[in-house]
């Protein structure tokens, strides 16, 4: 479950992560807790709603400061928080910051006291000192106790798992909890529209979590009264869009040298299956070497592309797929600065660019909506591998996802984003026993393969259908 906050309305509870958060606050021992997801996703938000009466101490770090201005603002959070107990000139260090914090800390009643620092990373400027500060304060002071909960937080994922949970100094396997904060489902995402007076069928609330993913903030910025095609045009296009730069702003959030990321991004942005590594070198214009390595671990560890290895192929065939839904429809429809003015979006509804990503992207969600494709088949409990398959064959057939169970049985997905039930016609069915036989001769598998069809409405029964073993539709998501 999710929650968000939004003007005139309560928190609708991600009840799930409450309930984990509490237990490890109600622990008998000193706890350091690590909450790291993509940028407006929602940390803060929980964090603030859990623990809003039983905050010691809270501290925002300043975005693209420098030491002393960060200094500054963390005194002004001390003050904030233990008033005249400590001196009223900022601290020359962050050595002396956090002797300021504990001394704080130690006048407080008995009880467990939680530190929560929100945006982290922000205070690791260059040459500030902070890191090694912070190291010092949890393991000479606060780690030693049974009463600190450290909480901390950051949108820079790459940075909070590189210099905080890998961490090879001061902090090597210190954290004791972590929480990655993932995406609202489109369960989730249909449970905060009810919230906000939004009433949409299934397939515009399908098409809107395939444009703006399950980012909680952007979904709070929809307008009531308008189709779903009218409230994208309004939150995407024209001279007053809300997200209009929001792509911009969201990768330069997270990363440093964000023009190489974004470079990545664009390039996969064309290939619906993904590159492999060379491909996307050379597509991206990007230096075969670390540095490339090292972006290309950040984006996925940041959510924004995954690696796989389609069934039969080796690692170094392994592709890079975008998984992004708000960066796929950014250079696909609002990247081209022709088609960004008012009703842009309604105009290409028909179009076949509009039919081509519509595909792609109904594709990425399901692949993000398999525990839910998974209790739908009655196999939550099962073992299962997800993956895809390319042929090795002439003919470019593919199955982009499948699942290989421990059951014995294969279930290969066929995935089709219509506004009603889909139609299987003769020729259609010719092309799906052929796929289903190149699999089964080139993989040489054991196991049961059932064709699979996923779709918003379903499969249309005729003549044909009878082919397809399972039928899902879009509300086995909800």
């Amino acid at each position: 479950m999710f929650f968000i906050f939004v003007a005139n309305m309560e928190f609708v509870g991600r009840i799930y992560e409450t309930k984990r958060l509490n237990e490890i606050f109600n622990r008998n021992r000193s706890e350091f807790l690590v909450v790291y997801g993509r940028r407006r996703i929602g940390k803060t938000f929980l964090l603030r709603h859990t623990f809003s009466k039983r905050m010691s101490f809270h501290h925002t770090a300043l975005a693209n400061s420098g030491l002393n201005a960060q200094l500054l603002n963390f005194n002004t959070s001390l003050h904030r928080s233990f008033g005249s107990l400590l001196p009223h000139s900022p601290p020359q260090n962050w050595i002396e910051a956090f002797q300021r914090l504990q001394k704080g800390l130690e006048q407080l009643p008995a009880g467990k006291k939680l530190v929560f620092i929100d945006e982290l990373p922000w205070l690791d400027s260059p040459r500030s000192g902070f890191l090694p500060a912070f190291e010092h304060f949890w393991n000479s002071w606060a780690a030693a106790r049974a009463d600190i909960m450290l909480v901390v937080c950051g949108s820079a994922a790459s940075w909070m798992i590189g210099k905080i949970l890998k961490n090879r100094g001061g902090l090597h396997n210190r954290v004791t909890e972590r929480m990655h904060l993932k995406p609202f489902t489109l369960a989730e995402c249909k449970m905060l529209t009810k919230e906000l007076g939004i009433e949409w069928n299934l397939h515009q609330l399908m098409e809107v979590y395939m444009i703006l993913g399950g980012v909680p903030y952007y979904w709070s910025l929809l307008p009531r009264g308008k189709s779903a095609a009218q409230a994208i045009d309004t939150l995407l296009f024209g001279d007053n869009a809300l997200l209009g730069h929001e792509l911009t702003n969201l990768y330069a959030s997270l990363f440093k040298k964000y023009r190489t990321h974004v470079a990545i991004i664009r390039a996969l942005a064309s290939r619906k299956i993904g590159l492999t590594r060379d491909a996307l070198i050379r597509q991206s214009k990007m230096p075969n070497g670390g540095g490339t390595t090292r972006v290309l671990e950040e984006l996925e560890q940041s959510d924004f592309i995954r690696k796989y290895t389609p069934i039969g192929r080796k690692s170094r065939e392994s592709l890079y797929q975008l998984c992004d839904f708000f960066s796929l429809f950014h250079f696909n429809f609002i990247e081209n600065k022709q088609q960004r003015q008012a009703n842009t979006w309604l105009s290409q509804l028909d179009h076949p660019q509009h039919r081509a990503w519509s595909g792609y992207a109904f594709e990425l969600l399901c692949l993000q909506h398999t525990e839910h494709i998974k209790k739908a088949l009655g196999i939550s409990g099962v073992d299962i591998r997800v993956a895809s398959w390319r042929s090795a064959g002439q003919k470019p057939l593919q199955v982009d996802l499948l699942f290989e169970r421990r059951d014995k049985i294969i279930n290969l997905f066929e995935i089709k984003f219509s506004s009603a039930p889909f139609v299987l016609d003769k020729k259609y069915a010719a092309e799906l026993a052929e796929k289903l036989e190149t699999f089964r001769r080139e993989t040489k598998t054991r196991s049961a393969v059932h064709l699979s069809m996923i779709s918003p409405y379903g499969l249309k029964s005729n003549t044909w259908s009878g082919m397809v073993q399972v039928n899902l539709e879009g509300e086995d998501f909800l």
